[in-house]
């Protein structure tokens, strides 16, 4: 055991054990279970439309697998307490294309997870091809200013307490606002249910942790989903689903996209694009996919990793290059398997909130998505609002970071707070960090030039001298690969889908 323990990460610096492993997988798992039943839906677009209906048990199937590999192998690979499954947001523009909304033009299911697959192919590309013995992925966060990367993980904490706070009912749309809070005087169960069992969970989470009670978040979630048992309140409710399991993985293998053939459909239906669709829509879709997922776990890596201390002196998380290879092949692989870009999960703060350090807690993950697929029903009764409790706690946790915020001048705390700001506000990581490079750069460029004419106009006098002191020409810090990463922002940011 010993020896698997060291293979999985343990040593003795991070002063972790296998039980604080074990119950931190668990709470991964439970806070991101619901990925389970959302994803289906939203990836087959079927909140619009049921075209795509038949699918739903094989893409559940594919969701739990890309799950269970991408967590499997960011465990025994990179040894680190993430875990991945299909990202929130993405799933959606699959949908987008299936649905035709996206770029005006509908694919087939294989036609969308080719370009899914193609997306993970250019991330691999990324992150396995060096520069000078640096990969190209290290080159790009390394040129992400310090500002920024100390940001990330208080912006990240905003974002998934909001995830929370929304998934539980307690952040609804306001009535003549763009948010508002549930009115928790109505008492009206339907839509304060949900809130009293979150806030419920919640609580109990923040005072086993005061006390420093091992396992705090996973009994906040058992005592909220308990709650949720009550009667009048109603949140809990057994799924009621049925589970033919063998008849379901039978059709997601059987290579007959008329059946639900998800495996493989990249391959079985993937290259055969319909007369006139536009390739440059395409290709920003592409893009687009990989640009989101390249972000969003730089993102999510240095927020979650900051928090369980997994951090190098220069801010870069542990085993970086090997976080990027496991998240670029789950893509790839969730891609085979029929489902949408495989990424780093948030919710992995939620695991390591409750003590996960190692490789341990993300196989314990891994091996709670393989399990799922013989128990859906019972994952489908997890109420969101239980989990919930616990992406709250995790934002609490993370606003630790903002000690190590930098203010010192325009150029930092202005990209630093749209940093923060923007990705709740926005619901993107990639989008935070999108709003604060283009800020710093716009901002260094006017100072530079501004600079620069200073420098002309003073150093046409006689004495070219300042407070005694020789005028020194000002030095434009920024770097090449910064400028580009903010030209691909524009690009994201300005160009559309549709052409």
């Amino acid at each position: 055991m010993n020896k698997f323990c060291k293979f999985l990460g343990f040593d003795e610096s991070k002063k972790t054990t296998v039980r604080t492993e074990i119950m931190a997988g668990v709470v991964t798992f439970l806070a991101m279970a619901y990925i389970l039943t959302l994803n289906p839906l939203l990836m087959l677009d079927l909140f619009n439309s049921s075209t795509y209906g038949y699918m739903y048990s094989s893409v559940f199937v594919a969701t739990a697998l890309g799950g269970f590999l991408g967590t499997l192998f960011m465990a025994i690979y990179a040894k680190l307490p993430l875990a991945q499954a299909p990202g929130l947001g993405l799933n959606s523009m699959v949908g987008g294309l299936l649905g035709g909304s996206l770029i005006g033009f509908s694919l087939s299911f294989g036609n969308s997870m080719l370009l899914v697959f193609i997306s993970g192919l250019l991330f691999l590309g990324l992150s396995i091809f060096k520069i000078q013995g640096t990969s190209i992925r290290k080159i790009i966060f390394d040129c992400i200013p310090e500002s920024i990367r100390k940001a990330i993980s208080v912006g990240i904490g905003l974002f998934i307490a909001l995830i929370g706070l929304a998934n539980a009912g307690i952040v609804v749309v306001g009535d003549g606002t763009v948010i508002d809070m549930v009115k928790l005087s109505t008492w009206d169960m339907a839509s304060v249910g949900p809130a009293l069992v979150c806030l419920f969970g919640f609580l109990v989470i923040v005072v086993l942790s005061h006390f420093k009670i091992k396992g705090a978040v996973i009994i906040g979630i058992i005592a909220a989903t308990l709650l949720g048992m009550i009667p009048s309140i109603g949140v809990t409710k057994w799924s009621g689903e049925t589970w033919a399991f063998w008849e379901h993985f039978a059709n997601f293998f059987s290579f007959d996209p008329s059946k639900g053939g998800a495996f493989f459909a990249v391959f079985t239906e993937g290259f055969s694009f319909a007369d006139g669709v536009p390739v440059m829509s395409l290709i920003m879709t592409v893009i687009t996919f990989c640009m989101i997922d390249m972000f969003d776990t730089m993102g999510t890596c240095v927020g979650c990793c900051s928090a369980a201390g997994l951090i190098t002196e220069d801010g870069t998380p542990v085993n970086y290059d090997k976080i990027m290879v496991c998240d670029s092949v789950a893509t790839c692989a969730g891609a085979l398997f029929g489902t949408s870009t495989v990424t780093t999960f948030v919710e992995s703060g939620a695991g390591i909130s409750a003590g996960g350090k190692t490789g341990l807690t993300s196989l314990v993950t891994a091996g709670l998505f393989l399990f799922s697929i013989f128990l859906l029903p019972l994952f489908a009764s997890i109420p969101g609002a239980a989990a919930s409790s616990a992406l709250i706690w995790v934002g609490c946790l993370m606003l630790k970071g903002v000690k190590d915020v930098k203010v010192d001048s325009v150029k930092e705390f202005v990209p630093t707070f749209l940093t923060i700001a923007m990705m709740p506000l926005c619901y993107s990581i990639t989008e935070g960090i999108g709003f604060g490079i283009l800020s710093y750069v716009i901002i260094d460029i006017f100072g530079y030039l501004g600079d620069l004419i200073s420098y002309k106009i003073k150093s046409k006098k006689a004495n070219a001298t300042e407070d005694g002191e020789e005028i020194k020409k000002p030095v434009w810090d920024l770097k090449v690969v910064t400028i580009v990463i903010a030209l691909l922002f524009v690009v994201y940011f300005f160009v559309p889908t549709t052409f």
